[in-house]
């Protein structure tokens, strides 16, 4: 074992990849070859285009993990089905028996986007001085930022890993005995350090690149750092990054409200805004990854061919909702609050079992309806499937088109990590404010304790005049109606503190799932929480149940209570 993972170490770490810009596609490029050390006599980037194009270059290296990144967290986690026409690969993700053979199992493209982020800290010259500014000083955040982010990436799936913070540019230099190994934990504690001074850094302004905004490519650099102090365990600071982000002056992110919600008491007719925001309009999305849409461009991302019935596949998708994210949706209560048109004063109706729905998807959330669609739709040929799926997170216009991006951050997944930070630095109320009602100032003095507003301090400090009731929604509320009018929507009186705790992280926890689904993020979220509890079997019930909770995998169950078999195999 040792000489294999030994013999690993070293293909991975000596692919260093020099990238140029390239005239075709988003970032064509040409690479050294990729089994050799590159050496390098010129090493120093000291003009604008070598900046420019290096930190583009990383952004193409970005893109060979990009797919990998929803796949690995959302396969393997509770709320995806694969469908009989997933391939074998998926189906190795999805059952935890991937081996090296898999292309989804590949931690040397991590590792292409380190190194090449290790080669542009190293040799940006960084002592340049224009008008009183570093002139790269921009290039090196954002080159930071994504260095912390695939290091995470790479813990997160493979466990321990291989540690190194400089460019590798010669043999001698790649030899595996010289490199630690490191766990999530670590990389999470080194990374605060590294990135912390930062933190107030703006983003490289390129303008618009492929009709993207160049903005849109760069990671948040206090999101990171809350991400990372949220894996380290270091749950107040974490608050604090997430809090200082969203409430940044001139930058502010209020959830705002995108919904999709029953327009009458009668629920007969549905209003929906909530799909929108994944696909012409992407207003609550912080962070992609741009992709060629065009496979001679280069890189293009599969997730439409996986998630919806499309003609490449011969609508034959690959993924879908499993019976536990529908079991979980379905349990949710919907509350609507309306006038009554005979008194004209607001009444509170409960959704019951009673109602006749047209769709089961109806039942409960209904974010599940708005973002899988099926539909029945007679076929040209008898290859081709008559039961098709949209997906809306991964929807494109057009029959022969490729996803141009693949979102990273949303304003969504901030405000529900800020919950499960605040929740774990002791404040469950301030957490629960989240979900149910939304932190403005009203509902702060309202909803939470003076002892925890006292002790949670500038955490709950939000501007009067910027968060509103118009604009800051619980995040329940997306999916559930008026989530802030339902009574059965609490938390109840237990006996401890932590007794509140866990029962909000269980409340968080499922609105992960509800908010989140299909995006990549479940995995890592049930590996943290597991993580905060100090119990593998949270994330190994989770799992085993993604048939239902009548259909417990029991030898699923027992693999995953040992937080080993969590990990891709490094070799």
């Amino acid at each position: 074992m040792k000489n294999m993972k030994s013999k690993y170490i070293y293909r991975a770490f000596i692919a260093l990849t020099l990238p140029l810009w390239g005239l075709g596609g988003f970032t064509s490029c040409t690479e050294a070859d990729s089994d050799l050390v590159a050496f390098v006599e010129d090493n120093n980037l000291d003009m604008p285009t070598d900046t420019v194009n290096s930190l583009i270059g990383i952004i193409g290296k970005l893109q060979q993990i990009a797919d990998r990144t929803v796949l690995l967290g959302e396969l393997r986690g509770d709320l995806t089905s694969l469908t009989e026409h997933a391939t074998l690969d998926l189906q190795a993700i999805a059952n935890f028996t991937a081996d090296a053979t898999n292309p989804y199992n590949s931690a040397r493209d991590y590792y292409a986007v380190i190194q090449n982020c290790n080669y542009f800290l190293a040799y940006a010259d960084t002592t340049l001085v224009k008008q009183g500014r570093r002139v790269f000083e921009k290039e090196y955040a954002a080159v930071k930022s994504y260095r912390a982010w695939t290091y995470l990436q790479l813990a997160i799936n493979y466990g321990s890993v291989p540690f190194y913070t400089k460019p590798l540019l010669a043999e001698k230099d790649a030899q595996p005995s010289l490199f630690p190994f490191y766990d999530v934990t670590q990389i999470a504690n080194y990374f605060i350090d590294d990135l912390a001074p930062y933190v107030d850094t703006d983003y490289p302004a390129y303008g618009s690149i492929g009709n993207m905004f160049s903005s849109d490519f760069y990671l948040p650099v206090r999101v990171v750092l809350g991400d990372l102090c949220l894996w380290a365990g270091r749950y107040r600071e974490a608050a604090k990054y997430y809090h200082d982000f969203l409430t940044k002056q001139g930058d502010t992110h209020p959830t705002y409200a995108s919904t999709i919600e029953w327009g009458t008491f009668e629920f007969n007719s549905i209003m929906d805004s909530y799909a929108s925001q994944f696909s012409t309009s992407y207003s609550e999305t912080l962070s992609i990854i741009p992709m060629e849409t065009s496979e001679y461009d280069g890189t293009v991302s599969r997730l439409n061919d996986i998630f919806n019935s499309t003609e490449r596949n011969n609508y034959y998708y690959q993924a879908t909702h499993s019976t536990a994210y529908d079991e979980l949706s379905q349990s949710q209560q919907y509350t609507l609050v309306y006038n009554d048109p005979v008194t004209l004063l607001p009444d509170t109706v409960y959704a019951s079992d009673t109602i006749h729905y047209e769709s089961d998807m109806y039942r409960g959330d209904l974010r599940m309806s708005s973002i899988y669609r099926l539909r029945t739709q007679p076929t040209a040929s008898t290859t081709q499937s008559s039961l098709r799926q949209t997906c809306q997170k991964y929807r494109v216009s057009g029959t022969d088109k490729f996803l141009s991006y693949v979102c990273l951050y949303r304003v969504q997944y901030v405000y529900l990590r800020f919950a499960e930070a605040l929740n774990r630095a002791g404040f469950p109320q301030s957490a629960f404010a989240v979900l149910k009602y939304g932190l403005w100032k009203d509902n702060i003095e309202k909803y939470i304790s003076e002892a925890e507003r006292t002790e949670a301090g500038d955490l709950l400090s939000f501007n009067q005049y910027v968060f509103l009731r118009e604009n800051t929604l619980g995040i329940h509320s997306r999916g559930c109606g008026s989530a802030n009018a339902d009574s059965t929507y609490v938390i109840p009186q237990l006996a401890t503190k932590a007794d509140s705790i866990l029962y909000v992280e269980d409340r968080i926890c499922d609105e992960m799932a509800l908010e989140t689904a299909a995006e990549g993020q479940r995995f890592p979220d049930l590996m943290r929480l597991a993580m905060h509890r100090n119990d593998p079997t949270f994330l190994a019930a989770k799992v085993a149940r993604r048939n239902g909770a009548a259909n417990v995998d029991t030898k699923l169950y027992t693999r995953l209570s040992t937080k080993n078999n969590w990990y891709l195999p490094l070799e």
